[in-house]
């Protein structure tokens, strides 16, 4: 299980980012900086990155298994201040699972 292992490790889980549609949305972001995300990518109404379900578009590989950022660089805010192992984490892990996530 995602919420039980003693090293947070991001590129093994992925759950922050498969969890909710609301999760990857812009707060801080300046235009510049959307800009830098291609277009295909952000939501329809704008308001952050745009999820197939849950998952964000961004997200590649296998979630629990090993999984990558296709735009790291230009990461919205809200995925920048996640931390591996804290409060965030912690949640999008457990919410991950609630939804019938795969387990690790």
């Amino acid at each position: 299980m995602l919420t039980h292992i003693d090293v947070f490790d991001c590129q093994a889980c992925g759950a922050c980012c498969s969890f909710s549609a609301d999760w990857p949305r812009f707060s801080t972001e300046t235009e510049a900086e959307i800009d830098n995300i291609p277009a295909s990518m952000i939501s329809k109404n704008l308001s952050g990155m745009r999820c197939n379900e849950a998952r964000c578009c961004a997200l590649t590989g296998v979630v629990g298994q090993n999984t990558g950022c296709s735009i790291y660089r230009h990461r919205p805010a809200v995925c920048r201040t996640c931390v591996p192992g804290d409060a965030e984490c912690i949640l999008a892990r457990s919410a991950f699972e609630n939804l019938g996530g795969a387990s690790h």
